[in-house]
């Protein structure tokens, strides 16, 4: 960048190109939607048949040229109104200093450099003291700054040409002006060439394929320019963004931006917007949608095993948002962090009366399974609620903002030392920011806001209401399948607790977790493995019983070793402390049914709670937890 195009340079028709390149992305947008919602819809209601097939790959096809157009042009709009704006603060220095030249009329080259006129008298000769050329320091140590290295020297250090040695201007009043002068001038144009640089690098890479074919490599190369747009503009745009402020500020610093500042953030970076806490839910949805399928692109250019089931989760996930689920599905969250990040709300959370957000346990993670099992829980709670109370409005969130561990059942039996606080630590900080977003975004005076933990997400949702202040906005809590929560008591979830509410089957295992203290007599039966397990697992009476009856050699004897042991100090303790389920613990128990032994269908009676085809009872309590009919559930005795 040099002084005659930075002089010459309008910022204002950058924005202007900016505002016409984000038109044509909201009319490929209006376009995209028109052939999805409309089109596509009434064509195959009344069409069937090869060509009727054929018309409608066409439309895909022409829907994702639209999708990608959309996308590829908002990106463009905001590097320009990046540019427009980045590089008006340099202009306007160097026309500044341009001014105070032309003023004192101190020339000035192409190059920047300002000459003066002599000045003053020299104390020793009388002599007026000559004129000269300032050449300005831009502030940097490296060969571009001519006032170290020399106005001619092509970046080799010429000794006595820079601002070292016996000044023979000094004493002339005009040197100083005129070095300063040139010293602007010279950062200006510094900034402004690394503005131009940093733009240029990231426009250069929004470059269609030939053809129209728009395919994963394609939106990974989308996924691509994105980052590189989104670095060039993080001056411009992203450190603007409140990232450590609460989700309350979060959301006020949305409400002031205008609606062309909240393009240019959708557009530029989806992955932040979609997931900051406290933006309004039908936002983080539209960023989401956005980046959903920018993290397909990107992961399905990838080979590794872990990319390849994030794949079949997010298409999953995509798949059922085409589908217009009831109730309407919102999609909070989405990343490829850890095992896979999904947030997804059954519900608009900003508008619903009543809000629950479920935290999934052992073994979830972003895959195949996640949409079928994870995300059918809380659609079910939420067609549940709409039973419960049809006269108000509920929104039910899956919350998958933490990696669960990877635990199988015969992991559980064979190495209980597998499953440790860490991950709950973590999700649990992170869990509560999320429940201060549902809390400042939603539109109602008093929501129902109730927290549900399943399996190890019990721990998780545990140690939330245990931080200072507990979990933002909670009324009630729910605990189902859990393996403990740190706590020793109800009380200490920050909340009455006759509102914390427990579901535990009496053959799910998970429940009945033994003290890390005394799992070791269940890691000996593990490995006796084989019939010597089940053999010791048959020979035992009591609450063995439930436990064994099939070939699971492994299994069964590690549960049959630890119960054969009666080594237990005190039965009211499971792996994480307190049984939730336990009189000691202090909360209410709901029924819930017992489930298939280990024996009959291994893990099943751990993951049936929130289904009402095997399981009624327990998703008929839940859904009227959640709308405030606790008096209305059935009840269990603790054990």
């Amino acid at each position: 960048m040099d002084l005659k195009t930075l002089r010459s340079l309008k910022p204002s028709e950058y924005a202007e190109a900016a505002d016409g390149y984000r038109a044509v992305s909201d009319m490929a947008d209006a376009a995209k939607d028109r052939i999805g919602l409309q089109i596509t819809q009434a064509m195959r209601k009344a069409n069937e048949g090869e060509a009727a097939d054929a018309a409608q790959r066409q439309l895909k096809k022409l829907s994702d040229n639209f999708h990608y157009t959309q996308v590829e042009c908002g990106l463009v709009s905001g590097a320009l109104n990046g540019f427009s704006s980045e590089i008006a603060a340099p202009r306007h220095r160097l026309l500044e200093a341009l001014e105070d030249a032309a003023a004192l009329q101190y020339p000035v080259s192409a190059n920047g450099d300002v000459t003066y006129p002599a000045g003053g008298k020299n104390e020793l000769t009388g002599d007026e003291i000559p004129g000269g050329t300032a050449v300005g320091n831009n502030g940097m140590l490296s060969p571009g700054n001519r006032s170290i290295y020399g106005p001619g020297s092509n970046g080799l250090y010429a000794p006595g040409t820079g601002t070292g040695g016996i000044d023979p201007h000094r004493g002339n009043p005009h040197a100083a002006k005129a070095r300063d002068i040139a010293d602007r001038i010279a950062h200006a144009l510094r900034e402004a060439g690394e503005v131009d640089e940093r733009y240029s690098r990231a426009l250069s890479k929004l470059k269609a394929a030939p053809g129209l074919k728009v395919d994963t490599k394609t939106w990974a190369d989308a996924a691509a320019d994105t980052k590189a747009v989104g670095a060039a503009a993080a001056g411009y745009l992203k450190d603007d963004i409140p990232l450590d402020r609460s989700p309350a500020a979060r959301k006020d610093w949305w409400e002031h931006l205008t609606p062309e500042q909240r393009d240019e953030y959708l557009a530029v970076y989806p992955d932040v917007i979609g997931n900051l806490d406290g933006i309004p839910a039908v936002v983080r949805d539209e960023a989401n949608r956005e980046n959903l399928q920018l993290l397909i692109g990107k992961l399905s250019e990838q080979d590794d095993e872990k990319s390849k089931e994030m794949v079949d989760g997010l298409k999953g996930i995509q798949d059922k948002l085409k589908e217009r689920s009831v109730p309407p599905m919102h999609l909070l969250g989405v990343g490829d962090e850890g095992n896979g990040r999904a947030i997804v709300s059954y519900g608009n959370p900003d508008t619903a009366k009543n809000v629950s957000t479920y935290v999934p346990g052992l073994g979830t993670k972003l895959d195949g399974e996640f949409v079928g099992g994870t995300m059918k829980r809380a659609q079910d709670t939420a067609l549940g609620a709409s039973e419960a109370d049809p006269h108000s409005s509920t929104a039910s969130i899956v919350w998958l903002g933490y990696d669960a561990p990877q635990v199988s059942l015969s992991d559980l039996v064979a190495n209980t030392d597998v499953m440790y606080r860490n991950n709950a630590e973590v999700g649990a900080t992170t869990y509560n920011s999320f429940m201060a977003g549902i809390s400042a975004a939603n539109e109602n005076a008093d929501p129902r806001i109730t927290a549900i933990g399943h399996s190890y997400g019990s721990l998780a949702v545990g140690l939330a209401a245990q931080e200072k202040g507990g979990i933002p906005g909670a009324d009630d809590i729910i605990l189902v399948g859990s393996p403990g929560t740190g706590a020793k008591t109800a009380e200490e979830l920050n909340i009455d607790k006759g509102h914390v509410f427990v579901g535990a089957a009496d053959n799910d295992i998970v429940t009945k977790l033994p003290h890390q203290g005394e799992a070791s007599g269940m890691g000996a039966g593990a490995a006796g493995g084989g019939s010597t397990g089940l053999v010791l697992g048959l020979g035992m009476g009591g609450p063995v019983g439930g436990f064994v009856g099939g070939t699971a050699g492994t299994v069964v004897g590690g549960v049959a070793g630890y119960m054969a042991q009666d080594q237990q100090t005190d039965p009211s303790q499971i792996w994480f402390g307190t049984d939730p389920a336990n009189k000691e613990f202090g909360a209410t128990r709901f029924l819930v049914d017992d489930g298939p032994t280990v024996a009959q269908g291994g893990m099943d009676a751990h993951s049936q709670y929130f289904t009402p085809a095997k399981d009624q009872m327990s998703a008929d309590n839940i859904a009227k937890i959640v709308v405030g009919k606790s008096d209305e559930i059935s009840l269990e005795q603790p054990r």
